[in-house]
């Protein structure tokens, strides 16, 4: 061991100490005055020896744990020099501030690198002391959506934009919260959510904003662009072929009013145009009306309701005729008390709905077999999945298939997916579709 030879020495000056100890005792005993004075001299000098051979090793700790006080780890102890214990000392300090400056500088490197990150994400961050409202860090980009300069402490916002100081710092948002807040020129949708966190003992506060105005707009104008595309096209179906049938029965009648003799009216072909052009001016209407139901449902009627209720009125609805087509229907729950809170009629239309696009699906399938089955997930989200083995569905339209009035049948308005995920957003759930063509689909409702 490195510290032996400074043991053994300290266990050598001791036992030489008390044997001197012991010496001078005796020399006084026997009252030899020369001899006691020259042991008292040697022990006097052998203790201040032995003190300043002690100390020197405490010295050297004491100064290192003052720079670890001060961290200063800049420090370096001489190696080269000195007993060879105290050598060994300074080794060992010199490696613990090596580590530790490799540690701070690879700290600083992802501070650093975190910083940067966070500068240069469009969502404001702040971080303050609540008792004092001092800001511990904050991005430029909290200042931008905000509309503010930088600022060291909150009360500078208090002072100069009071309504907005109220509802991003006094206002306490737990969860993902959209509001509207007004801005000198304009008012802006932002997503702010915050939490509280311990430093010791001071307790900070993390603020996130997020200015949505910009997705939402951007989310809204691909939706008309879609809309409109499928809109124009039916439309585009249905006036085309009654403006072609209208120029035609017009000029028949002008030829006839003309000429009577030469151009006689054949009421039966009339009649049959203006029939044909009524026929289609009611699809029209109806595809408006239809239109006019996707925008419609904007309330929930919730109450709570057991899954294997809800279960229960669907099969005595649906599996009548859907065993009459030959496809075998299951409904199963993984527990009797799973419970939603929800609006029952528009959730039953929501599977109502699924279920005859399963039934679709399976007509040409000869062991067609759907099912409905509920699950609880570990993060205690309920999920009701619609299964079925049936033709599935392109991989090139499955984007597609909620975009209002986007149909691949021939006789489908396109209402019926936009109309189930419109409810689900209603019930703050979701709706997920998986596809395998020619194998089957699976639609999961998330609660």
């Amino acid at each position: 061991m490195n510290f032996r030879a400074y043991i053994l020495i300290l266990f050598f000056r001791i036992f030489l100490l008390v044997g001197l100890i012991l010496g001078l005792l005796y020399f006084i005993d026997n009252n030899k005055t020369t001899y006691v004075v020259l042991s008292s001299v040697v022990i006097l000098y052998l203790l201040i020896n032995t003190y300043t051979f002690v100390k020197r090793r405490f010295v050297a700790m004491d100064d290192f744990f003052e720079a670890v006080k001060y961290r200063d780890f800049s420090r370096w102890f001489p190696e080269d020099r000195g007993p060879k214990d105290i050598r060994f000392l300074y080794k060992g300090f010199n490696e613990i501030n090596r580590t530790i400056k490799e540690i701070n500088s690879q700290n600083q490197a992802q501070y650093v690198y975190l910083q940067k990150i966070l500068e240069m994400v469009d969502i404001g961050i702040i971080a303050y002391n609540l008792e004092n409202g001092n800001v511990l860090w904050s991005n430029d980009s909290f200042g931008d959506i905000l509309d503010v300069p930088s600022f060291k402490n909150i009360r500078f916002v208090e002072n100069r934009k009071p309504e907005l100081f109220n509802t991003v710092f006094e206002t306490y948002h737990r969860e993902p919260n959209s509001i509207s807040i007004a801005l000198q020129n304009e008012s802006i949708k932002i997503l702010i959510s915050d939490t509280v966190f311990q430093v010791d003992d001071d307790a900070f506060k993390l603020i996130v904003v997020q200015n949505i105005d910009d997705t939402l707009n951007k989310n809204e104008s691909e939706s008309w662009k879609k809309l409109l595309s499928v809109m124009t096209h039916e439309i585009m179906n249905s006036i085309t072929p009654i403006s072609s049938l209208a120029d035609t029965l017009q000029s028949n009648l002008e030829l006839s009013i003309k000429n009577p003799k030469a151009h006689d009216l054949e009421l039966e072909d009339l009649n049959s145009g203006i029939k044909t052009i009524k026929n289609r001016s009611e699809g029209l209407l109806k595809f408006a009306k239809t239109y006019r139901s996707l925008s419609k449902v904007t309330n929930l009627n919730l109450q709570r309701v057991r899954v294997s209720e809800l279960f229960n009125n669907i099969q005595l609805l649906m599996a009548p005729s859907i065993e009459a087509k030959n496809i075998a229907i299951e409904f199963k729950t993984s527990g009797a008390r799973l419970e939603l809170d929800i609006d029952t009629h528009l959730i039953e239309q929501v599977l109502i709905n699924l279920l005859l696009n399963a039934v679709d699906a399976c007509k040409h399938k000869d062991d067609a077999q759907i099912k409905v089955l509920a699950s609880q997930n570990p993060n205690r989200d309920i999920i009701i999945k619609v299964y079925d083995n049936g033709s599935g569905i392109p991989q090139d339209i499955l984007e597609n298939i909620f975009v209002p009035f986007f149909t691949s049948k021939a006789t489908g308005s396109g209402i019926g997916l936009s109309l189930c995920k419109q409810i689900m957003l209603l019930h703050k759930g979701r709706i997920l579709v998986k596809s395998v063509e020619g194998e089957g689909t699976v639609f999961s409702l998330v609660f």
